[in-house]
Formats: C-alpha cells, structure tokens, sequence
C-alpha cells in the first residue's frame, strides 16, 4: 500500500502535489488543511483520510476529527495534528500513547519534517513538514512511504522547493 503523507498546506494545492496524491493508494493529511477545496481536490484523486488542525475552520472541524486512529495493512496508526515529539509530546498525546500504543504516530503543525524512531513507545514517529506555500517553513515537503507486511518501507522525501516558489 502505497501513502502520501502530507500536511499544513494552508489552502493550497497544485498540480505537483495532486501528481504525487493520484499514484499513493491512500493520501493522509496531519492538518491544517485550510480550506475544503483541498481535501475537495485530494479525493478526487485518492483515498483521504485527514485530521483538523489550529488554524481549520468549523466547516473543516465538522469533515474531519482531531485524531484518526486505525489499522492498516498490519500496522496501527495514530495521525493528529499537534503531537510534539518523542521525550517531548503533548499531555494529551502522552496519556493517548499509553491506551493506543500506535506502531506509526503522525503529526504535522511544526512545518518541521522530521521521521524518528521512539524507543520508549517503540513506534515510527513522522511529521511531513509543511506542503503549503504560507508559514515559516523553508521548504516544501511530503513523505511518501509503503506498508508492506506490517512494515514500513520506501520511505521517501518529496521536497517541491521553496515555499515561496512553485516547481
């Protein structure tokens, strides 16, 4: 099963990242998706499974939860928005991880990208960076990745440059 990870795109879409989205099996969003013509666009070319973020609105808060929690493929996924990081998680994500023990837990917010194991809750941690063209990040990036038999493989950075500038 092949998955685009992306997340903060702030309102934005293009075709480069619809490119990406048309051959992934699923696209999973982490947030801060800004408007529905996004996750509009993003479906019309995938499967989606996405999460509000801080700066969604109500209409986007009704379409998508705070948190997507599920198996796939052999491996359990926890997908939010603000998580923190290993040794650094948010309170309630902290208290989550002790019901949920996730093998993948995803956030986005930070605009940072950033995949590391976490030891002490023996689980991938990824956050995607930030695909929109408004933020602080430098660059724009995506994570694209396959779960093959209960793992993890390929994964793989998609940098489309600089925020300011459209490839």
């Amino acid at each position: 099963m092949k998955i685009l990870l992306l997340s903060d795109t702030h309102s934005h879409i293009d075709e480069q990242i619809l490119k990406h989205a048309a051959s992934a099996d699923e696209v999973w969003h982490a947030g801060d998706v800004g408007s529905l013509g996004v996750t509009d666009q993003l479906q019309k070319v995938s499967r989606l499974r996405a999460v509000f973020g801080n700066i969604d609105s109500h209409e986007i808060r009704k379409e998508f939860p705070l948190h997507q929690q599920f198996n796939i493929e052999g491996i359990k996924v926890w997908m939010t928005h603000i998580g923190g990081y290993p040794g650094r998680y948010t309170k309630d994500v902290r208290e989550g991880m002790k019901l949920h023990q996730p093998d993948l837990f995803i956030c986005g917010h930070s605009h940072i990208l950033k995949v590391m194991r976490d030891s002490t809750h023996n689980l991938l941690h990824m956050n995607p960076g930030a695909i929109g063209i408004h933020g602080f990040h430098a660059k724009r990036t995506m994570l694209q990745f396959e779960i093959n038999n209960s793992k993890i493989e390929n994964l793989m950075v998609i940098d489309l440059g600089k925020r300011g500038k459209l490839k």
